[in-house]
């Protein structure tokens, strides 16, 4: 790399080298602050003299780690599939197929992100309560399917919008209808943009917070992320134990992250490109 190219990218690799400091510093520090003695003030980056690797034990149990990561699991795979199932199914409607009205179906959809999420909570709890749902995992993973509609739609729509009109036709010659147009060749090219919209809603509902916090009363059947104002509730005098919880409740979006990380920026990528 000559000079002039390292001149060129250097206010890029500056620009990544702050982002990546700013997103790891509050980690450690919260780390440094988990491995404090029980019932402490930690403050700063001061790493401990003698780490209490053991809050993390007590936060596993007073958490109830085991049980929220199940509810979580069923929360996700309750809303993800079935959300990028039915977005591919509209989108690939209103792109490909013409549907009636479907651009003004989508420019409703449009109008929808624009909306503050605070706006709908109550409504929506009314619903939930009308229905007899609340206090059920399915009484947020029906809610939570609805709220994604609108951005999943948009994501995948980026795709059709670019997928060859040929290949439709040439499933109409071989007398292929719609439907098995859909199934057999356009589903399977769109398994890069459906990979990264799976990859985005399994990041969005596993951190999601709110709504559990609205909609569920039984911590235990909330998501990790909404499991966390409980403990805070209980424990927020404690900043060792909270930084120990909050950690151990982050845990397992990290985790997959790393494992997936190179599988994750491919996707967004090319879900970009198709864009």
């Amino acid at each position: 790399m000559n000079t002039r190219t390292l001149r060129s990218r250097l206010p890029g690799i500056i620009l990544i080298v702050v982002a990546g400091l700013y997103s790891v510093i509050p980690l450690i520090s919260m780390l440094t602050a988990a491995l404090a003695p029980q019932g402490s003030f930690p403050s700063g980056l001061s790493w401990p003299a003698h780490p209490q690797w053991h809050n993390f034990v007590d936060a596993f149990n007073i958490a109830n780690i085991t049980t929220l990561l199940k509810s979580s699991i069923i929360i996700v795979l309750g809303v993800v599939p079935i959300s990028v199932l039915i977005a591919a199914m509209a989108a690939y409607a209103i792109t490909l197929l013409r549907i009636p009205l479907g651009k003004w179906f989508y420019l409703l959809l449009l109008l929808t992100l624009t909306l503050p999420f605070e706006v709908v909570i109550v409504p929506l709890y009314q619903q939930i309560k009308g229905l007899g749902l609340l206090d059920s995992q399915l009484g947020l993973i029906l809610p939570l399917i609805g709220l994604n509609m609108p951005f999943a739609i948009f994501w995948m729509r980026a795709y059709f919008t670019t997928a060859p009109e040929e290949l439709s036709e040439a499933a109409q010659v071989d007398g292929a209808g719609a439907w098995t147009a859909f199934w057999r060749i356009h589903l399977p090219l769109a398994r890069p943009s459906l990979a990264s919209l799976a990859l985005l809603m399994f990041l969005s509902t596993w951190n999601q917070f709110l709504l559990p916090l609205v909609l569920i009363n039984d911590p235990n059947k909330r998501t990790m992320a909404g499991a966390l104002q409980a403990f805070q509730s209980r424990y927020s005098t404690d900043v060792v134990l909270l930084n120990a919880g909050a950690l151990l409740l982050m845990a397992p979006t990290i985790i997959v992250f790393l494992l997936l990380q190179k599988q994750f920026t491919q996707a967004l990528l090319q879900g970009a490109v198709k864009g």
